[in-house]
């Protein structure tokens, strides 16, 4: 089994980062961390450069736990690419970091978190920021 967590480079992404190490110390499993892009853009924040890349991996080799980071760009939603990794990979859990949202946001851009919950074949902890 192996826990999967919705990485970006946000306050919400870092809780949910922590959350996921926490979960997989206490488990005794494998973290998997994606992050994600639809592609659709010049610039995406949301996606790691490399420099961020190496930053991530060097803070979860410190943590001891076995790790491995993957980004997609497929022009998929984040919570498709979520809950696919997450069947692929056999996981025992998604950990996510959700914010809240007006409910004009919501219904102009559907929530990323909401599609994550309803769709996902296993257990789902959603995390706040801060």
């Amino acid at each position: 089994m192996t826990i999967v967590v919705g990485y970006v480079p946000t306050a919400e992404g870092e809780a949910a980062l922590t959350a996921a190490i926490a979960e997989a110390r206490r488990r005794a499993e494998p973290l998997h961390v994606l992050n994600t892009s639809r592609g659709d853009a010049y610039v995406d924040n949301r996606l790691l450069s490399e420099e961020l890349l190496v930053a991530l991996r060097e803070q979860l080799g410190a943590t001891g736990v076995d790790y491995e980071v993957e980004q997609r760009v497929r022009g998929h939603e984040a919570a498709e690419e979520l809950v696919e990794t997450a069947d692929r990979v056999q996981a025992s859990l998604i950990v996510i970091g959700i914010r809240r949202r007006t409910a004009t946001g919501k219904l102009l851009t559907g929530s990323q978190a909401q599609r994550i919950l309803l769709d996902a074949n296993c257990p789902v902890l959603a995390v706040k920021a801060g």
